[in-house]
């Protein structure tokens, strides 16, 4: 593909990524505390870093909506692709409609001499390895965005999936097509139908939209989900992290400038305000009510990666159709996906199987019940099983743990911390803990001293003992964590003071 004339992509749009999903149905890899657009799916990057990187092409400016429980998953995701960004933090998640409506309203606040500013809404789970063919399609609705009209951005169907919503349009120009409808997922014969017509394209849910048309089409098609989100922004609160040492609190004023030369901007719209907003798609609330809608085609590689069968479609095959990502191996097998990436996993005379492999829980299914999988996490749920929400290694804004083993009365973790970074203040009313450092130097703070341990060095932490832990180094901290006591849960810490404002 030839390069087109462009407009300075820097004078279009502010990008808007909304990356508040909760991913079950790329379960045991996914979970809801690590959803799928925080997860290396591809190579060693997330889905997230990679729209991150896709949509920095487009301008410098870069606001994301997202859950207050991922706040540093979305900061790390963003670390090597995007230096500054606006990151606002739902308190509840209220679906894509009040998530939108959020982001215009902090876009005006900060520009509010451009209520014609042009909003590009992308998820954060899609792959899209094409940047100029994405840098196009935004480029081709950018005239009937500028006008006012709603764009949405089809992908041209090259099978008859019944996986995707549609859209149906009328005649196409260079500037995009009117929509006539927007159609749910249809069944397979439906589908069909669809692609033999010609005039139906997979719905990617990619939005380019003035501020204030979108905020006026909420006013008139949604006005209580935008009442509720102006109350909430009206009472936001600001927390500004520096490039340089903890997070600066308050309410500081960003006028004029998205892009203000600070790592991230983490803006919190007030949960009272939202806790009663209804909970909608964009899709139901605007779209299917909406008159002036126009749709771009997208004809390059895109996916929604919304199941398993998605990203196995996204490795190479063998000569069996096998797809392997790890340390799998198919033996006699026939289309069979392999998700390995910790040990070894054999399939041995198999068809047609999705096979996923964590440290803790293990899917085998057919592919045929690829979309099935959300079932399964529900079940986990009703049965308050853990492995529905957490992994065994869990992240944390310091770095992360491991739980490697339990018992009665006892609990040992893998502990890693980033350089620089320090676990709260605390104490813990019904265990005590043994440290053992494996790698790095720790900083220990115990009651009234502070002392380090290098490798093979330990030191003990009594029940109720005020402590802290802290990585001083510039590399990383990994230690070995020994709990005893009569209670072990997550929820037994007392914090006195906090890096992360979780006092």
């Amino acid at each position: 593909m030839s390069s087109p004339d462009l407009k300075d992509p820097k004078d279009l749009v502010t990008p808007v990524i909304l990356c508040g999903g909760s991913g079950t149905r790329l379960w045991p890899l996914s979970r809801k505390s690590f959803p799928k657009q925080f997860v290396p799916l591809l190579g060693d990057k997330s889905l997230l870093a990679l729209t991150a990187e896709r949509v920095a092409h487009l301008s410098p400016n870069l606001v994301l909506v997202g859950s207050e429980d991922h706040r540093f998953l979305i900061q790390d995701a963003l670390a090597e692709s995007q230096e500054d960004c606006a990151i606002i933090l739902e308190p509840f998640a209220r679906n894509t409609a009040a998530a939108m409506a959020l982001a215009a309203l902090w876009v005006l606040k900060m520009n509010p001499d451009h209520q014609d500013a042009l909003l590009l809404f992308c998820p954060s789970d899609h792959h899209i390895p094409d940047q100029l063919a994405f840098q196009v399609m935004v480029q081709n609705g950018v005239e009937a965005a500028s006008r006012g009209a709603i764009v949405t951005f089809g992908v041209s169907p090259n099978h008859p999936s019944s996986a995707y919503g549609y859209i149906q349009h009328g005649s196409l120009t260079q500037g995009g097509a009117p929509v006539l409808r927007f159609v749910e997922k249809p069944d397979p014969q439906t589908a069909t139908q669809y692609l033999l017509e010609g005039n139906y394209l997979w719905n990617a849910g990619i939005f380019l939209i003035r501020a204030d048309t979108l905020l006026d089409a909420l006013r008139v098609h949604a006005p209580d989900i935008l009442a509720a989100c102006e109350k909430s922004m009206d009472a936001s609160s600001v927390e500004v992290l520096k490039r340089q040492g903890g997070p600066s609190m308050g309410s500081k004023s960003l006028k004029g400038d998205l892009n203000h030369s600070l790592n991230s901007t983490f803006i919190r719209p007030k949960a009272q305000e939202l806790q009663d907003c209804r909970s909608e798609s964009i899709d139901y609330a605007v779209m299917e009510h909406h008159q002036d809608i126009v749709v771009c085609p997208f004809t390059a590689q895109w996916s929604d990666v919304g199941s398993w069968n998605a990203v196995a479609e996204l490795s190479p095959s063998d000569h069996s159709g096998n797809q392997i990502s790890g340390k799998g191996l198919a033996l006699e097998s026939k289309n069979t996906y392999i998700n390995a990436p910790h040990r070894t996993v054999v399939c041995l005379g198999v068809e047609d199987l999705l096979v996923v492999d964590t440290a803790d829980a293990v899917l085998v299914a057919k592919k045929s019940e690829a979309e099935a999988v959300k079932k399964v996490v529900a079940l986990l749920e009703s049965q308050n099983d853990p492995k529905a929400l957490l992994h065994r290694k869990v992240s944390r804004p310091w770095g992360w743990y491991d739980s490697i083993d339990q018992g009665d009365r006892f609990q040992v973790k893998r502990i890693g911390v980033k350089p620089g970074a320090s676990l709260s203040l605390q104490k813990h009313h019904h265990r005590a803990e043994h440290w053992i450092v494996v790698k790095g130097t720790a900083e220990v703070t115990r009651g009234d001293e502070t002392f380090l341990l290098t490798e093979n060095q330990s030191t003990y932490i009594p029940i109720g003992e005020i402590h802290r832990l802290h990585n001083p180094g510039k590399t990383d901290l990994e230690m070995i964590e020994v709990q005893s006591g009569s209670y072990l849960g997550e929820d037994d810490i007392v914090r006195l003071e906090d890096t992360y404002g979780r006092t």
